[in-house]
């Protein structure tokens, strides 16, 4: 059991700690659902590579699919300015509606479009490799200390948004720089962890550590510690009763909460 699970706990650590820290914004942002909707039309530009004649897990997919990602983040960050006359919420919502239809629409045509559907949901951690692992744990590193240099910034624009107009930062440009990294990593998990695994590691963990305190810091170690424990629980729960491994650790978020 432990050589089995090794890595997709090693994962699961790695989607954590940074789903985690871009959970607290999005929470604060009030755009709950932005991961789903990006993690949606990444789906559709994967879906045109494969109707194109790409494997579901070449490289051309993989840059389809963040082509797609980053179109949306620019929207998202467009979208933000002309919050009174249509909510962010709403233009999120549209567009994971439409890009779901599409991706639906298309992989109609495909061959096992079914079965390419079921891969993007689910996605299949438990199959990870060390290489894999790898590459994520490098590319958020990455992320990780350009968001720590401008962590300011950052944290202003998304906690403090009058604020951080009234003091002449530039609103758009940062909103660009956050749904834009936040659009590399959401394609770089779903093609590993499936849509509905990659949205409980961003909301459940720091939803839950509001709970406990109103201190970003610590909300954000909570949160890192609640999702290490939660997906080691989930990865025994789908070794014990064999189970699907992304529905079970999502099942056992669901249940944290609960």
């Amino acid at each position: 059991m432990t050589e089995l699970l090794f890595w997709p706990l090693v994962a699961g650590l790695v989607l954590t700690l940074i789903h985690a820290w871009f959970g607290l914004h999005v929470l604060a942002r009030g755009v709950v659902f932005v991961d789903l909707s990006l993690a949606q039309v990444a789906a559709l530009g994967l879906t045109v590579a494969i109707l194109a004649g790409h494997g579901v897990q070449s490289e051309a997919a993989y840059w389809y699919a963040l082509a797609f990602a980053l179109a949306g983040a620019v929207l998202f960050a467009l979208a933000r300015g002309y919050e009174r006359n249509i909510q962010q919420e709403a233009v999120i919502g549209i567009v994971y509606a439409v890009s779901a239809s599409l991706g639906v629409l298309a992989l109609d045509r495909a061959p096992q479009g079914a079965e390419h559907i079921k891969q993007l949901l689910i996605g299949s951690i438990l199959t990870v490799t060390s290489q894999e692992v790898g590459a994520l744990a490098a590319l958020y590193a990455c992320i990780g200390f350009v968001h720590f240099a401008v962590r300011r910034a950052l944290v202003d624009v998304s906690f403090h948004p009058q604020q951080a107009a009234a003091q002449g930062r530039r609103v758009f440009l940062w909103d660009v720089v956050f749904y834009g990294s936040f659009a590399l990593v959401v394609t770089s998990s779903v093609r590993i962890a499936g849509v509905l695994l990659v949205f409980a590691y961003l909301i459940v963990p720091a939803a839950l550590a509001g709970l406990f305190t109103p201190d970003l810091l610590r909300r954000l170690l909570i949160a890192w510690a609640l999702g290490i424990a939660l997906t080691a629980a989930g990865l025994y729960a789908s070794w014990t009763w064999d189970l699907p491994t992304g529905p079970a650790i999502v099942s056992v978020f669901g249940a944290a909460t609960a």
